[in-house]
Parts: structure tokens; C-alpha cells; sequence
């Protein structure tokens, strides 16, 4: 991705996941937004975007952040979501039997604590194999990655969701689940 894209994906995240009100859209429940108006609010904020540009950083993001409407006149972040306007309706499924959790170092103390919780985040986000856990705790500082006991969790009423990009979200993982 190039720079530009890489700035029109940053920007798209920070609207569509935690401040549209900092250019003036609206999200609804299921975080969708008009395209047409988010290109208009963006520009008068300041942001070039246009329909290819969007449709670009949306097709290419290798984390599958956003998604367009089937009729292509939305677009919305498919999860991490800070706002609580948005309450997308994840389908329920059953976990692996192990998910993984990336993280730093520095935040084991706390985690030992309190477990794993979503922060400003609706959702604690997991992934399904330990390259992504990685490479999630690298942005945070010397990576670490939990092994999650999904199955187990599931099995004594934790409710785990998959959203469309392939990363699963629960509302928190106590430490007892969490073997390493």
C-alpha cells in the first residue's frame, strides 16, 4: 500500500471506528455511513478521499478492516469499533478450540489481574493463528502471545463472535483461560 492509501486507511479507521463526530457523520447501529457524505464531511475537513480511493484501501487493506455495502453506497469498519452508537450484530459461533491474544510484555502484570478486556474497545479481539497474534503484540512493544482456551470458554457460557474479516471477538477472557 502506498502512502496515500496508507493515510486514507488510518483516516477511514479513526472515523468509521471511533470518531465520525470529529468530521460530522453518523454511523448507525451497524456502523455503516453513506460513502457520499463521508467523501464531503472528509473534504471539508480537510481530507481528499474519493470512491476509488476508498474502494482501493478497502479491497487491498490486508486486515480486511472495512467492507462496502452489497449496493455500494456504504462502507463501514467490520470491527474494533470504540464508539457505543455502534452495536453491530456479530453472528455467534463456536471458537476453535484455542484462539490467540497478542500483547506486550508489559501489559502481563495487569492481564494476570484482570484477564483480557476489550479497553476502549467493545470487544477483546483474538485471531485464529499465532503469526497474527504476533504481529498484533509488535505494535504494542516486545510481543507476547497468549493461548486462549476458546473451546472451554464457549463451553461454560462465554459467547464468542466471528466478524467478516476473520478475527474473533469475546467481551473479556479471564485469566483462568488463558494457558501461555
Amino acid at each position: 500500500m502506498n502512502s496515500q492509501h496508507t493515510r486514507a486507511s488510518k483516516f477511514l479507521s479513526y472515523v468509521l471506528r471511533h470518531r465520525p463526530d470529529a468530521i460530522g457523520i453518523a454511523l448507525d447501529r451497524e456502523g455503516w455511513t453513506d460513502i457520499a457524505s463521508l467523501i464531503a464531511a472528509a473534504s471539508k475537513a480537510g481530507k481528499q478521499l474519493d470512491r476509488r480511493l476508498i474502494e482501493t484501501v478497502v479491497a487491498n487493506n490486508d486486515k480486511k478492516r472495512f467492507a462496502i455495502s452489497e449496493d455500494g453506497l456504504r462502507i463501514r469498519a467490520v470491527q474494533g469499533h470504540s464508539t457505543d452508537r455502534v452495536d453491530i450484530r456479530y453472528v455467534k459461533k463456536v471458537p476453535p478450540e484455542f484462539l490467540y491474544h497478542g500483547t506486550a510484555t508489559r501489559f502481563l502484570d495487569a492481564i494476570r489481574k484482570e484477564g483480557l478486556r476489550p479497553g476502549s474497545r467493545q470487544y477483546v479481539h483474538l485471531s485464529q493463528d499465532v503469526q497474527t497474534a504476533v504481529a498484533v503484540g509488535q505494535r504494542h512493544g516486545k510481543p507476547v502471545v497468549l493461548k486462549i482456551d476458546a473451546l472451554r470458554m464457549h463451553r461454560e457460557g462465554f459467547v464468542f463472535y466471528l466478524a467478516e474479516n476473520g478475527v474473533w471477538l469475546v467481551l473479556q477472557v479471564p485469566w483462568g483461560f488463558i494457558t501461555g
